[in-house]
């Protein structure tokens, strides 16, 4: 598979970083509005994931990598990409920016064959979460939404807990704090967006009861959500206050989640009895860490909490995505399975 990233921010680096080693896919191209230089020392050292072990260099109008070439392009329009010319199979769009239908397309006018984004799209995308509903993906599709990293730790999680039968969930995300925060005080539109992000604990709105009602029918008006940004570079802790149709006691709903993490749910949910913190799921590959001993129940009422790594729970669902589409995209001149 021969893969461009558009946008090099957190999400675009980690992916380029892991799938690098990935015989399977090939990054032929990248796109980013920072100069080549200043890409491979971002894409070198991490703060949150450490040093890179291979070898990164610069070119000319490239980035070597492994001894890998590959192509770097400073473009703010996707139409303007040669997509068709480098005969790019998956754009990966992490720039945040392209996330409409109309918006994302404009990959699939370049030369592109299918668009993966990189956060939940606009309504006329289609929103397709791995270990979820990914088999409603036909190959008629060319442009995926995966959801984000919350969509991806809840819908699990709410699903699970449907079979006993839901009638409301409250859902807060202990969030790490984002690029969309500022360092120091700042003007910003979202007033406690423009606080220090590494001195507060800053509540922020989000829309992550809209991505859950969009995929499962029957939840609508049921789910609220917010999100607390906490002072920490990664990782994130998410707590569902949930009402049920029946009572229920700690043992029955840990049971579920156990059977589930070992069975169906295999890597994509675990589940853990282990005095864990947020610093211990760093790197974890699963969208939600069910931990055992926060769970508390009154009567009906169920609090649950699980972990996740924002970053390379996510990336890694992006990744079973990108093994999905390989199967999808047709074969040519023999090249492809």
């Amino acid at each position: 598979m021969r893969i461009a990233i558009n946008g090099m921010g957190r999400i675009g680096r980690l992916l380029f970083r892991r799938l690098i080693e990935h015989e399977q896919f090939k990054i032929v191209a990248v796109n980013d509005t920072m100069p080549a230089e200043n890409l491979a020392y971002l894409l070198k050292y991490d703060s949150v994931y450490g040093t890179f072990a291979g070898n990164i260099a610069t070119g000319d109008e490239s980035i070597e990598v492994n001894y890998k070439k590959i192509a770097v392009f400073q473009t703010g329009d996707p139409a303007k990409l040669p997509w068709k010319d480098l005969d790019i199979d998956v754009v990966l769009e992490c720039t945040g920016s392209f996330t409409t239908k109309a918006g994302a397309e404009k990959h699939i006018q370049s030369g592109a064959k299918k668009v993966l984004l990189s956060t939940t799209g606009a309504a006329d995308i289609p929103l397709l979460i791995y270990g979820f509903n990914q088999t409603r993906l036909t190959p008629e599709i060319n442009i995926i939404s995966p959801g984000g990293c919350m969509t991806n730790c809840s819908v699990h999680i709410l699903y699970i807990l449907n079979s006993i039968s839901i009638k409301s969930a409250n859902i807060t995300i202990l969030h790490s704090y984002t690029s969309r925060q500022e360092l120091v005080d700042a003007p910003n539109k979202n007033f406690r967006r423009g606080r220090a992000a590494a001195e507060s604990i800053i509540p922020v709105e989000i829309d992550l009861h809209k991505s859950l009602e969009r995929l499962m029918a029957g939840m609508q008006k049921k789910i609220a959500s917010s999100s607390i940004r906490v002072p920490v570079a990664n990782g994130a802790m998410a707590f569902f206050s949930i009402q049920l149709n029946d009572d229920v006691n700690v043992e029955q709903v840990n049971l579920l989640f156990k059977k589930a993490s070992q069975n169906a749910y295999q890597g994509i949910l675990d589940y853990t009895e282990e005095p864990v913190v947020s610093l211990d799921i760093k790197g974890n590959q699963h969208s939600c860490i069910v931990d055992g001993t926060l769970t508390s129940v009154i009567g009906n009422h169920l609090k649950i909490v699980a972990w996740f790594d924002n970053e390379y729970g996510f990336t890694s669902r992006m990744i079973d995505w990108m093994g999905v589409l390989d199967k999808l995209l047709p074969a040519e001149n023999g090249n492809r399975k």
